[in-house]
């Protein structure tokens, strides 16, 4: 049995480096999964769209598809603009199965990457104290998601011993500015910005500009394709396909059915 197609699904962007993130993506999942066929979709600004891609799917003999959603503080639901692109290719291709995985989410395995970029950040900045951090994101995400956010901060903070804050760009929450001087008012004179962005898209340029405006002593890069985000793509792949396996279920018969064993998930 062919395993289902995998798409990884961005918002998209003018800027050419967004989508660059994506295609990197893409290209590593599919260096470590070639059985799989492994497409990148975007829900606006740039090509293919999701429908384009699952077209060229199709005529590739796949009938079904898993989205993977690539937002970083959604953690259970995916943004209504995927929804609506599911269910337009449903529209368009009846017989296609499809489902959607769970977003990557605020997982804790992505401090680690970044600590990296944050590092590379104060040393381009020559920067030898510290004795504050932002936690920067695009949202508060959904509610399980600013759960999170704000457990990876404290996380964050408790690992560097250092108080940490979290901003968002979309005014669901504190801005960079607002943090940076909720620190200032804390006596916290050399604050940096840690940036949960996946990619460098108008949001995070926005934000980076804001922290050095109000006195931040670096920014970091975005999240990007990091190892550690392939591996949170490829584990939402494989939760989300088993709700297309078929295990053959029985049709009522006349004579009593044999008792059989049901598989739960935890």
């Amino acid at each position: 049995m062919t395993a289902p197609a995998l798409v990884i699904v961005s918002p998209g962007s003018p800027e050419p480096r967004v989508a660059q993130v994506t295609h990197e993506l893409r290209k590593g999942l599919q260096a470590m999964r070639p059985e799989i066929a492994i497409r990148g979709a975007f829900l606006d600004h740039c090509p293919p769209s999701g429908p384009q891609v699952v077209s060229q799917l199709i005529k590739q003999g796949t009938d079904e598809v898993v989205f993977v959603p690539l937002h970083l503080t959604n953690a259970i639901e995916a943004e209504v603009e995927v929804e609506a692109m599911m269910q337009r290719c449903r529209a368009a291709q009846p017989d296609v199965r499809f489902t959607i995985s769970r977003p990557i989410g605020p997982e804790l395995n992505l401090l680690t990457v970044l600590d990296q970029r944050m590092r590379s950040a104060l040393s381009h900045a020559r920067c030898l104290e510290l004795d504050g951090l932002v936690l920067s994101a695009p949202s508060s995400g959904d509610v399980r998601g600013s759960a999170l956010l704000a457990r990876r901060a404290r996380q964050w903070s408790t690992h560097h011993r250092l108080p940490a804050l979290t901003a968002v760009a979309d005014e669901s929450g504190p801005s960079v500015a607002q943090a940076i001087m909720g620190l200032r008012s804390q006596g916290r004179r050399h604050i940096a910005v840690g940036s949960f962005f996946l990619a460098p898209d108008a949001a995070y340029q926005a934000q980076s500009d804001l922290a050095y405006r109000y006195g931040a002593v670096s920014v970091s890069e975005p999240i990007g394709a990091a190892a550690e985000v392939l591996d949170l793509v490829l584990a939402r792949y494989v939760f989300a396909a088993m709700e297309l396996l078929d295990f053959g279920v029985a049709e009522e018969l006349d004579e009593p059915q044999q008792p059989h064993l049901t598989v739960v998930s935890a």
